[in-house]
């Protein structure tokens, strides 16, 4: 079941958000672009360590950039659907504190910090 944000529980501005949020998928969109076209060609079998290296980094790079664009998304979804600021987990709000520090934020901080170690 999802509970609605009501204005008066919303402590941030929809628009300034939606801005926010739109302004980071387009970095986050730009920045993936930039490392795929930037990915280390092969060269030789003696650079072939040193590549995999490189390749392995910008390959972690665009897999992070990927699951932050998703959260992006997601958040974008959640302000559509009226219900941002609210934890997806417990339906609690979110602190403001932590929508200005992470606008994609889904979870509550305790929320959050099960979620996190669940995944260890």
């Amino acid at each position: 079941m999802r509970v609605r944000v009501t204005r008066k529980e919303r402590l941030v501005d929809d628009v300034t958000v939606r801005r926010r949020l739109e302004s980071m998928l387009s970095d986050l969109d730009r920045s993936i672009r930039t490392l795929l076209d930037d990915r280390p060609d092969e060269h030789s079998a003696a650079d072939a360590g040193a590549q995999l290296t490189a390749t392995d980094r910008v390959q972690a790079m665009i897999d992070n950039a990927t699951r932050q664009r998703s959260a992006v998304l997601s958040a974008l979804k959640r302000l559509d659907e009226g219900t941002y600021g609210r934890c997806v987990d417990c339906g609690g709000l979110v602190p403001e504190g932590r929508l200005e520090a992470r606008p994609e934020a889904e979870r509550c901080v305790p929320c959050q910090s099960k979620a996190e170690r669940r995944r260890r």
